[in-house]
Order: C-alpha cells, then sequence, then structure tokens
C-alpha cells in the first residue's frame, strides 16, 4: 500500500484543486471511529519519536522538522495544531503564527520574520500561516507589483533549500475545503457564543475571492513542490480525516529521519553503583 505521504503528494504537473476530493478518503481510515483508533497508535509513534529528535538536539544535533499550514479560513489550521500536532510533548515544539506584517516587518524583505521563527535544532517547528501568505494574499490583493510576487517563489524555493541544507526537515500541508464545508463553519462559529470570538467579518471578502485563491494556491502548489521540500494536499472537509492525515505524514517524516537517543557521556555502570549506594 502507499504511503500517507506519497498518496497525499501535490501531483506532479499543472495542479487543479477541483480535482482533488475534499471530502476524500484515499488513504487510510474513511471512518471517524477508525480514525479515533489509528490516533492513539501515532500518538505512541510521535512520543517516542519526538522525545528521540528532541534528545538528539540537546546532544549537540542539528537536525529539526518544519510543518508548514496554510489553508482558506476555517480549513483547520489551529485545529491540526491541537490534536495532531498536540500528540506530542508541547515543550519539544515551536509554533508561529503570522498575521498582517507590522510595520517594521514591512521595512524587511519578507522572509525577514520567517527566518527568526524557524526551529531550533530538536524541535518540531508549526508554522500557522507562513512565507506562503507572501504569493497568495500579496498576489490576489496585488499588494506588490506581480513582478514582486512572481519572483518570490524561487526565492521561497531557494530559502527551503537552504533549510534542508541546515538540517531541517520542511513539511508543507494545504488543508483543502470546499466553499460549501466553510460556509457550514463559518455559521458554525456564529450561532456558537463561545466561538464568535473566532469570526471575522473579513473572512467574507476572502471568502468572495475564492476562485482567485484557489489559482493562487495552485501556483503555489506547482512552483514551489520539491522532493526536499514537498507539498501535501490534505482533504480537510472531514476534521477527522485531516487530523489523522497531518499526524501520519508526521509520523512517516520522523521515521525516515530516524532520530537517535545521543549516548551518555559518563559510565553507565558507574553511576548507576553511585546511586545505589546513595540508598544506604
Amino acid at each position: 500500500m502507499a504511503s500517507v505521504r506519497e498518496t497525499l503528494r501535490v501531483p506532479k504537473g499543472p495542479v487543479d484543486l477541483e480535482e482533488i476530493d475534499p471530502r476524500g478518503t484515499p488513504v487510510g481510515p474513511t471512518r471517524k471511529a477508525a480514525a479515533a483508533d489509528e490516533m492513539a497508535d501515532l500518538g505512541v509513534r510521535l512520543d517516542t519519536l519526538q522525545e528521540a529528535l528532541y534528545a538528539e538536539g540537546t546532544g549537540g544535533g542539528t537536525r529539526a522538522v518544519l510543518l508548514v499550514l496554510q489553508g482558506m479560513d476555517t480549513s483547520g489550521k489551529g485545529g491540526v495544531i491541537h490534536h495532531a500536532v498536540g500528540l506530542v510533548n508541547p515543550q519539544g515544539v515551536q509554533i508561529a503564527s503570522f498575521k498582517r506584517p507590522t510595520a517594521e516587518e514591512l521595512a524587511h524583505d519578507f522572509l525577514w520574520r520567517i527566518r527568526k521563527q524557524v526551529p531550533v535544532p530538536g524541535r518540531i517547528g508549526v508554522f500557522d500561516r507562513s512565507h506562503y501568505e507572501d504569493v497568495l494574499v500579496a498576489r490576489v490583493d496585488s499588494l506588490v507589483p506581480e513582478e514582486v510576487w512572481q519572483a518570490r517563489y524561487a526565492q521561497i524555493t531557494a530559502f527551503e533549500q537552504e533549510l534542508t541544507g541546515r538540517g531541517v526537515t520542511v513539511v508543507k500541508c494545504m488543508l483543502h475545503i470546499s466553499p460549501q464545508e466553510q460556509a457550514e463553519r463559518l455559521l458554525a462559529r456564529l450561532d456558537d457564543p463561545t466561538k464568535r470570538w473566532k469570526y471575522n467579518p473579513g473572512d467574507l471578502d476572502t471568502r468572495a475571492k475564492w476562485p482567485a485563491y484557489q489559482e493562487a494556491y495552485e501556483a503555489a502548489l506547482e512552483r514551489c513542490d520539491a522532493d526536499a521540500a514537498p507539498w501535501y494536499v490534505i482533504p480537510s472537509d472531514r476534521k477527522w480525516y485531516r487530523n489523522w492525515a497531518v499526524a501520519a505524514i508526521l509520523a512517516e517524516t520522523l521515521e525516515d529521519m530516524a532520530p537517535v537517543f545521543p549516548p551518555p557521556d559518563f559510565d553507565v555502570e558507574e553511576q548507576r553503583a553511585l546511586v545505589r549506594a546513595s540508598l544506604r
């Protein structure tokens, strides 16, 4: 059976998001109950792997993981962080959320604020939105001239190659939802007093530009997919499948990395004897 990463990797060649079913379950569990059972197993796998990666980092290792989460409003970036990334010890996680750039950030190159949030060795870094906003929002809303955002695809690719060279494994997940599902989630936020704080009337302005955003996403997926920094399209209309898929991709990635616990820099038997002697 093909791996989760092989199945959900963005197709080669021209990308057409309309050909990818946002309610699909192309690999793995097809029912919510089965996904819950598999998430328990994934939690055990991820916890062990992340502890080894963290320990490796404290022992002088240079490797880290960067999980990039992109998607339309309500696609579930926060849900993935809670349910998938939340399976591991938060001590070993770095989370960065990128909102509208500040005046200071706008005074620098668009990657300036991104570089400051790259995970340190031993950590799993998570970007809630990312440098891709600068070829998505900037493109759709014409925030910069076309020649500027067009040049950014190559700059992003070079940046991600740089990260890979430094030992950062880059995993990019586009949370793919339908406009129908988004509408239901927006209404659910309005219906629930405890969720209304998440609602932003400006989301409707973005929603009105859905075709333009899909075109921008297709360009980013096609032009910035690379074996060293792959893009995965995650069917996200079903929240349980979305969470399972990202967790499974993380597990497969870490298993390929095979982090190892560093050897002790002391004599284990000697220290064992000293501990026992301290009990007397």
